[in-house]
């Protein structure tokens, strides 16, 4: 199934909804407590807080419910009691479970919250008793996978036959082309729908549900206070993202990539779209299978990726058209989808990267203007993937003696007869010392949060070199680089090479010309805590 197949080019069934609410979970174990956090909720800009019964300790309805849904309230309450079988907390019978729901139906909230599996037996309990100011929800998890879209037409039926007022499905994603799914469900439903992709291949779904005309989404309160796996926060879901602007003529760009939860392209890509006024969202793609996910997802509403670890190379053949530099390189970083469909890939990766290291080296050491600081000089690459190609194809362009050296010694082998450069292994790396002013380029994931304390070179063996480079941004002072600067080298950081690559897919994404000063204060941010949480903004997962 395609996303073209998925979604009407003009996306119709979504236009005429109303947008999508953002929803915050109240988890608190305390009542008191979970009322306060409706206030929180309030603040950050939610438009519903949904009340999880089932997480209070002692929880008393008579006693309780007055606290939490006592008027006035800063936000409209959604009630949910769930039972442990289906992913809540609550362990006892149906029957004081539904007597808690009907009071809070009669106490005001303005939703409830009942499983599909026991539907017929609450409406037999609530019968007449609903007041016409609360809408009811009949929702189905289903935490193992996600059906066919056949199979969620027919459970969306069902839940529709019970007297639902909303119907929810949330399901889990085995990998992320599931979501596609659900979103062709969202789009062509033609009652209220709350439909979401479990976990982390499933994330996209809490995001892009706006843009497929989904009833509501929810964003957790702050990182730890999550109701479902891979649930944002709500400060990420407006900050970042930018959903309460999301429709469905937003255009979707996204990194692609495994892992991809570190990555802070989204940040930088969702301002940098922001600052010039254009109707898109970047999210990230965690992708198993880039083909299956490049033919699922072919929309042109799907208009460009970020293509990262381990993709770069497989990019390569799963575009229409690829880049002389990028095809001779042999790896692709940017997808852009043309009008037709057609896929065409670039490499923003070895400008980014060798111009950064080529500043850095001209910043501390005295250098000839007219000729590149890396001529001539040797120029050790480690990692054979596609960053690696990368940077051993732009450094030999630029006059450089190329080595390759490579965990797997065969990738490395295979990539320096390409370039005819010689390979060598990282355990040959440690003792290997021809020359001196070397220069030395990390391209691998080693030393790449979490794994901080790891590096791919031993500082005793960092004494050789002159220069080093990591391509690893977060953090921003990796192991190798502390260990080199003591060492008495020239280091340059990833986030240079990262800032310079991110401009490059910017103009090809918008076609504008970017301003580098914007990229680079925005970039510069993102690895300071501290600018981070004053611009609002929490990293998912360190995240985005």
């Amino acid at each position: 199934m395609s996303a073209s197949a998925m979604v009407p080019p003009s996306a119709a069934a979504a236009v005429a909804r109303a947008r999508t609410l953002l929803c915050v979970p109240a988890t608190a174990r305390a009542p008191r407590e979970m009322a306060a956090e409706l206030a929180a909720a309030a603040a950050l800009g939610a438009d519903v807080a949904e009340l999880r019964l089932d997480r209070l300790a002692g929880f008393a309805p008579r006693r309780d419910l007055p606290v939490l849904l006592a008027q006035p309230r800063p936000l409209p309450a959604l009630v949910t009691y769930r039972p442990k079988w289906e992913g809540g907390e609550y362990e006892g019978d149906d029957e004081p479970r539904f007597e808690a729901l009907l009071l809070a139906m009669e106490m005001g909230a303005e939703y409830v919250d009942i499983e599909l599996k026991v539907a017929d037996k609450f409406m037999k309990l609530i019968s007449g008793k609903k007041p016409e100011t609360c809408k009811l929800i009949v929702s189905s998890h289903n935490f193992e996978n996600t059906p066919s879209t056949e199979e969620l037409e027919n459970l969306v039926a069902q839940i529709q036959a019970t007297g639902a007022d909303i119907v929810k499905i949330a399901t889990t994603a085995t990998e992320i082309v599931d979501v596609a799914k659900m979103f062709q469900i969202l789009v062509h439903c033609q009652v209220p729908i709350i439909g979401l992709v479990m976990n982390d291949r499933g994330f996209i779904s809490r995001v892009l549900c706006p843009k497929f005309g989904g009833y509501l989404t929810f964003g957790s309160l702050e990182k730890g206070k999550e109701s479902a796996p891979a649930q944002p926060t709500v400060t990420d879901l407006i900050n970042v993202y930018n959903i309460k602007q999301i429709g469905p003529d937003t255009k979707v760009y996204g990194i692609i990539g495994k892992p991809v939860g570190h990555s802070k392209s989204p940040i930088l890509h969702n301002e940098a779209f922001r600052s010039v006024g254009l109707n898109a969202v970047y999210v990230p793609f965690l992708v198993d299978d880039l083909a299956n996910f490049l033919n699922t997802y072919s929309s042109p509403e799907f208009a460009g990726f970020s293509c990262t670890i381990p993709h770069k190379e497989a990019a390569v053949r799963c575009c229409d058209e690829v880049d002389p530099i990028a095809k001779d390189i042999g790896a692709v970083n940017t997808i852009i989808r043309k009008p037709n469909g057609k896929l065409v890939g670039y490499n923003t990766d070895y400008v980014g990267a060798i111009s950064a290291i080529e500043d850095g080296i001209r910043a501390s050491q005295p250098t000839d203007t007219t000729t590149s600081p890396l001529a001539g000089r040797l120029f050790v690459v480690i990692g054979a993937g596609g960053a690696g190609k990368a940077l051993a194809y732009g450094a030999k362009e630029k006059g450089a003696r190329v080595v390759i050296a490579n965990r797997t010694f065969a990738r490395a082998q295979e990539l320096g007869n390409l370039l005819g450069a010689p390979a060598l292994t990282l355990a040959e790396l440690e003792n290997y010392h021809p020359e001196e002013g070397m220069i030395l380029a990390n391209t691998t994931a080693i030393g790449m949060h979490p794994n901080v304390n790891e590096t791919p070179l031993s500082k005793q063996a960092l004494k050789s070199y002159a220069v080093v480079f990591d391509a690893v941004y977060t953090p921003k002072e990796t192991r190798l680089l502390r260990e080199a600067a003591e060492c008495g080298a020239t280091v340059v950081s990833g986030l240079e090479m990262f800032i310079r690559q991110a401009m490059g897919q910017f103009e090809h994404f918008t076609g504008m010309p970017v301003v580098d000063c914007k990229f680079r204060a925005l970039a510069n941010s993102l690895v300071n805590p501290d600018a981070m949480k004053a611009a609002g903004i929490t990293a998912h997962k360190a995240r985005l």
